[in-house]
């Protein structure tokens, strides 16, 4: 099985392009194969969508090295050589970005410029990534093998194919090429290309609010005429600032008023923080669909750690004048973590003993503690069941409905958040071993906006409760949302990591070292690891913006930034040492030396 969705066995199974449907092609060769074959029988096979990209990419350098109109031929370019951007050809545009740093792509079907983008799905009824294959032609154009070959091909398409037994073999080559270096990357190193894709085929989806803030604007056109994508400046630091004396409590749904424990609870942005745009624009959102039949208060956040995810859902509680509260997810978070738990209440539990099993036997042998009460043994059975029954149990006992007087409800911050009309922040849930927890706050999320608690209370939402979900993307491990939870947010934001501008003034003012400019090359140093770490495959640490704050608040203590590095960003890294010294000569040492 092809470790890429791209190459997943119905791709292989694809009518070709019908400029090699000739019965005289070949579509499988031993005598034609890419240097990157390492196979014994050194068989390359045409992949259908790989030529169409090919022959598309063909048609576009064509047009425009003859100065022929390129309209309807698509367009590629890139931006601040971070990302490259493509508009594929064809009756619906695909619209795709490649974020090089992450290897990751957020693409869109758009019908008509200013349509909203549709979803993008690789799949065997869906889309064959033949766009994503096309955005990815320069790093492609990187290798001296695949430069010539396409240079064949482009002459052969050019003159019509006058010898199609020599662009067949050109075709089929590049085919070969392209798959074995996507397929073979970590062996290849830098003649690889990584390329990440969920194993659902769902790509992050280019949204309404990107397009219209021109956040994938391409800086520089390699070739075609954008339609959809609008050149230009790349956004980075905001270029007007927004005060934090006029954003906070700007956007107010309501002039309900809070306690002094709630009060205490809105955030107040510390100094340092630069608003970004996208915050400002989910409050206009949140605010202004207020009292509509549709009122927008699902938030996602989506992006690699340290990117200002949290800090952003603090933000939009200050903009909103709300409380904030949040709630951190786990790999073993159930239901019950989410919504509250009905516990036994510590002064009775010598009661309840009488006849049903302590917490210590719950905690210890759920499935012993089930039976004791039932009769029925159930090895699957868990503590959260097992205590459900004994509040069953109990309130029998006692000939009352509820939870008794010796039970009492524990409220989650997400539980109180919708009681009281918080800003909820539910952290990591794409960490959830089960992916059916967070299915269970559906009613929550949706219109209805309602749910049971384990205590047999049915709550409302409060109308004004802000729900933001914030992800990473960047940790092993991470899931994919379930497509029900993901389709009951309002607004998807993608966090990308910051510039070096935004990052300095963000570190300086958390640490509150004046010295920007060692800072500045402080930031670059970790820039220059987490591009060593894909390179060469290191995936066993973390560096980010997290760790540049450790280091800078260590170097300021030692006075030594290669010694503070070393307990800091180097060993967060990676857990090798072979690794650890690896990034120390490649990128500490040639900026800070040792001492």
């Amino acid at each position: 099985m092809a470790k890429s969705k791209l190459f997943a066995d119905w791709t292989w199974r694809q009518e070709l392009p019908k400029e090699f449907a000739d019965p005289s092609v070949q579509p499988k060769r031993t005598d034609v194969f890419s240097k990157y074959n390492s196979t014994s029988s050194k068989q390359s096979s045409m992949h259908a969508p790989t030529l169409r990209a090919l022959l598309a990419y063909a048609a576009l350098v064509n047009a425009a090295e003859q100065g022929d109109p390129v309209d309807g031929l698509g367009a590629i370019g890139s931006q601040n050589d971070e990302r490259l951007v493509a508009e594929y050809p064809g009756a619906k545009p695909e619209c795709v970005v490649f974020n090089k740093r992450n290897c990751r792509f957020t693409a869109g079907i758009v019908r008509t410029p200013g349509d909203p983008p549709g979803v993008y799905t690789i799949g065997e009824t869906a889309c064959s990534g033949d766009a994503l294959l096309f955005t990815l032609m320069p790093l492609f154009l990187d290798d001296d093998e695949f430069s010539e070959g396409f240079k064949e091909l482009c002459e052969a398409a050019k003159n019509g194919y006058p010898d199609l037994d020599s662009a067949s073999r050109a075709a089929i080559l590049l085919c070969d090429n392209v798959y074995r270096r996507i397929e073979n990357h970590a062996a290849l190193r830098k003649d690889g290309v990584k390329v990440d894709i969920p194993s659902t085929g769902n790509l992050s989806q280019l949204t309404e609010m990107a397009m219209a803030n021109n956040t994938y604007a391409p800086t520089a056109v390699l070739y075609g005429e954008f339609q959809i994508f609008e050149p230009g400046s790349a956004p980075g630091a905001p270029s007007v600032v927004i005060a934090h004396n006029t954003f906070a409590g700007q956007y107010r749904m309501s002039d309900r008023s809070f306690s002094a424990a709630e009060t205490g609870m809105i955030p107040i942005l510390p100094d340092w923080y630069v608003i970004p745009k996208e915050v400002e624009q989910v409050c206009r959102h949140i605010a202004q669909t207020t009292g509509s039949q549709n009122p927008m208060r699902n938030i996602m956040f989506r992006g690699p750690a340290g990117t200002g995810k949290t800090e952003g859902a603090k933000a939009i509680a200050a903009g909103l004048g709300i409380p904030y509260t949040f709630l951190t997810c786990s790999a073993n978070t159930e239901v019950f973590d989410l919504l509250g738990q009905v516990l036994p209440r510590m002064d009775m539990e010598a009661e309840l003993c009488s006849g049903l099993p302590s917490l210590m036997d719950i905690q210890m042998d759920p499935a012993s503690a089930y039976c004791q009460m039932t009769g029925e043994y159930r090895a699957d059975v868990t503590e959260n069941e097992v205590l459900q029954k004994m509040v069953e149990v109990k309130a029998q006992e006692m000939g009352d409905g509820s939870n008794g007087n010796g039970f009492r409800y524990v409220d989650t911050p997400l539980v109180r958040a919708m009681r009281y009309g918080y800003l909820v922040e539910l952290q990591e849930p794409t960490v959830i071993a089960n992916p059916g927890v967070l299915v269970g706050l559906n009613s929550l999320l949706d219109r209805c906006a309602s749910i049971t608690l384990p205590n047999g209370e049915r709550i409302q939402r409060h109308p004004e409760t802000v729900v933001v979900v914030t992800t990473n993307t960047s940790y092993e491990g991470c899931k994919d949302l379930n497509q029900s939870v993901i389709s009951r947010m309002n607004l998807t934001i993608d966090f990308d990591e910051p510039d070096v501008d935004t990052t300095v003034k963000r570190v300086a003012g958390i640490t509150g070292c004046s010295d920007q400019k060692l800072v500045r090359q402080m930031a670059e140093v970790v820039r220059d690891i987490q591009q060593r770490c894909r390179e060469t495959m290191i995936q066993d640490g973390s560096c980010g913006v997290r760790e540049l704050i450790s280091w800078v608040q260590s170097a300021m203590i030692l006075g030594n930034p290669f010694e503070s590095a070393l307990y800091t960003v180097i060993s967060s890294a990676s857990a090798d040492p072979e690794n650890r010294e690896e990034l120390i000569n490649t990128c500490l040492e040639p900026i800070f030396a040792r001492r």
